[in-house]
């Protein structure tokens, strides 16, 4: 007979922060059979089983996933009904002397990386339900477990009799009878099955929690807060409003913060399939927990400095500005994210943490959010690694100091702490050389810089009479125009003046810009001796660097594609729905903001670009979004873009560049020299 070693979450905290996923779904988990092994399935899902007995890539419940602790590593074990290698042989009184005592059908002590001082909780109905289902509402998995690979002496099992006997309470729970069925409901559902405080709990001398319930003189502990493994499990107490947590633990997502990391695994394999009525009994507990005294969360309702707004440095600050070079375009000037894509930062209990470890971890690493039924497709963020420490504790204390409510700035030694903690498998710290726009603040004329770096990003707002839609440069020019592949501003002003053969003319840099507010933006001309030309005419320059005109720059323009390749437009709209809808709208009329606001733009009508600069031509369109677009697709540095194939590309191209928009009356002297291109679209 194994010994079974059911594996769990206190070495990995359930956070806001950044994610790790399993190939295998919960999905995989055989179809019950009768109503006690349907009330089991149930059981386990609460109990989150599948995650931790689930290898990557591993068939559901036959174990094999490697559990990182403090002490070594530890590996669940199968717990399917084989009967030779999973606990297919386990009397109930075996299982449950397991569950609640932590000791396996042998006779030796389970690590309490298992949370069996949790689900020592469960009641006996509860227990049997689930024995029920572990053993006939599953497949038998014939996989041998794996030996554990725990340091001396911890790798000697008898003193965890030891601490059996200091710190386990194996009471069952015990309803209060001052309190209401739902809030008992929820304490019952947090406090056993849910073993929430093995991540959220503060850890003692003997890496016990150091509570187990809100009663007692320790009881202020429970829920309070903990780091494990570099991550921030935070503060549940008080948790949002009832609605907030539960729509949080339903979808992955509130109007506060979006799930990350462990937590969004257990929202994808546990919460989202939880009863409606057991969510709110679990938020109705959290909301009536007072606060702890360790780090509390974030409020009911978001304070005056937590609501989105545009902080005062954002163009001033070194920090500021490589926020809206490297994190703007997702995660907005304002922090306000963008609603069921982006998360917000204003009002975020991560970036408002004292400990400031889960973003430090998601900045080096990335992350995901959480697959549910009501959030399906999954939006990735790129790892930052490539940038410096010290970049990186400047772009967060930034954060922190915007929209953290007094949180403290991050230093350079943090980041480099974390980046030796997580080094050398999970970041990329390869060079990065694109120029850094807080660099221009050495500059003499740092405020005429950032005045055309502005005049890029908020072309719109602060040039009202020249722009006639919804656009700006930067709808186009990626990361303040410094993407490789997106058109990027680096080193373009070296090659200007030149030839443009379509024109048949000299074109100047002034010309080139005006070109994009009349043919791009819909607009009028800037006048060419005006602050606001000259000022985005040096943006340009301080961004040409030491570029010469004879020299290749690495990116420049949108790159190729594939000329061989025949566009399908049906193809097209198909692709459009799937991938480029949800930023740029149905009917291509972009995203906006509940106030009007335009966060991504329109692909078509009368408040999209008319003909376009690159969108004139297909081939150059479908470049550009294969390099470009979607945004959030996956996590490649450094904005998470790019993702479709060739054809993919030319058929959504194809698709959207020749839907209906403004004209251009001027197309007419488009080419008074060349042929007229193949691929254009007028």
């Amino acid at each position: 007979m194994k010994p079974v070693s059911l594996v769990r979450h206190h070495v990995r905290p359930l956070l806001v922060g950044a994610l790790l996923w399993l190939g295998a779904g919960a999905a995989a988990l055989a179809a019950p059979a009768s109503a006690d092994i349907q009330r089991g399935e149930y059981l386990a899902r609460l109990g989150d089983c599948v995650a931790c007995h689930t290898a990557e890539r591993g068939q559901p419940m036959a174990g094999g996933r490697a559990l990182q602790t403090p002490f070594g590593t530890l590996y669940s074990t199968n717990i399917t009904p084989d009967r030779t290698t999973g606990i297919g042989q386990y009397s109930f009184a075996q299982f449950d002397r397991a569950m609640r005592q932590g000791v396996a059908a042998d006779g030796h002590n389970l690590y309490p990386a298992m949370p069996y001082p949790s689900y020592a909780k469960m009641t006996a109905d509860d227990m049997q339900a689930l024995y029920t289902y572990l053993m006939q509402g599953l497949k038998p998995v014939s996989q041998v477990n794996k030996p554990t690979d725990m340091r001396w002496p911890f790798s000697l099992r008898w003193g965890l009799s030891l601490w059996n006997w200091a710190f386990l309470d194996a009471t069952p729970f015990t309803p209060d009878p001052k309190q209401d069925p739902v809030w008992n409901r929820g304490a019952y559902l947090v406090q056993g099955l849910g073993h929430c405080g093995a991540c959220h709990t503060p850890r003692g001398i003997g890496f016990q929690e150091k509570a187990m319930t809100e009663l007692g003189g320790k009881g202020k502990y429970f829920l309070a807060g903990e780091t494990v493994e570099s991550w921030r499990a935070l503060s549940l107490r008080g948790l949002w409003t009832v609605d907030d947590t539960a729509l949080f633990l339903k979808t992955g997502q509130n109007r506060f913060a979006t799930a990350s990391g462990s937590m969004a695994e257990v929202i994808h394999h546990s919460t989202q399939h939880v009863r409606d009525d057991d969510l709110r009994a679990i938020a109705t507990y959290l909301k009536a927990l007072p606060p702890g005294e360790n780090e509390l969360p974030a409020p009911s309702k978001p304070r005056a400095a937590l609501t989105p707004h545009t902080p005062d440095t954002l163009y001033t600050s070194r920090g500021g500005l490589a926020y809206a070079q490297f994190c703007g375009d997702c995660h907005r000037a304002d922090g306000g994210g963008v609603n069921r894509i982006f998360p917000p930062l204003a009002g975020n209990p991560t970036v408002s943490a004292k400990d400031p470890a889960t973003l430090l971890h998601i900045i080096l690493t990335g992350g995901q959010t959480a697959a549910t039924a009501a959030h399906p497709r999954v939006f990735a963020m790129p790892g930052f690694a490539r940038l410096s420490d010290q970049e990186l504790a400047e772009i967060l204390s930034f954060v922190r100091i915007s929209w953290g409510h007094g949180a403290p700035a991050v230093s350079s030694g943090d980041v480099q702490r974390m980046r030796a903690t997580l080094d050398p498998k999970t970041t990329d710290n390869s060079r990065f050389d694109t120029p850094r726009v807080a660099d221009m603040l050495k500059q003499p004329n740092a405020s005429q810089l950032v005045r055309g770096m502005r005049l890029h990003m908020e072309t719109r707002d602060l040039l009202p009479r020249h722009v006639g839609n919804q656009l700006n440069c930067a709808s186009c020019h990626l990361n303040a125009g410094t993407v490789a592949d997106g058109s990027p501003f680096v080193g373009v002003s070296a090659f200007f003046p030149s030839y443009a053969p379509r024109a048949g003319r000299i074109i100047s840099l002034e010309d080139r810009i005006n070109g994009c507010f009349r043919r791009s933006m819909n607009g009028k001309p800037l006048p060419v001796d005006s602050a606001d030309m000259k000022a985005m005419v040096a943006y340009f320059d301080w961004m040409k660097g030491a570029t010469k005109p004879e020299d290749k720059v690495p990116g420049r323009g949108v790159g190729k594609i594939d000329r061989t390749l025949k566009a399908d437009p049906v193809n097209g709209k198909q692709i459009y729905a799937q991938q480029c809808a949800v930023c740029h709208g149905d009917n291509g009329e972009g995203l906006k903001r509940a106030d009007g606001r335009m966060i991504y733009p329109p692909l078509w009508g009368e408040q999209s670009f008319n003909i376009g600069a690159g969108m004139a031509r297909t081939y150059t369109a479908a470049a550009f979004v294969k390099r470009n677009m979607p945004i959030g697709f996956h996590g490649k540095f450094p904005l998470g873009q790019g993702g479709l194939s060739d054809q993919e590309a030319l058929d959504v191209a194809e698709y959207f560049s020749h839907q209906p928009r403004p004209d251009f009356p001027d197309k007419v002297k488009d080419w008074p020299k060349d042929k007229k291109p193949d691929d254009a679209r007028y």
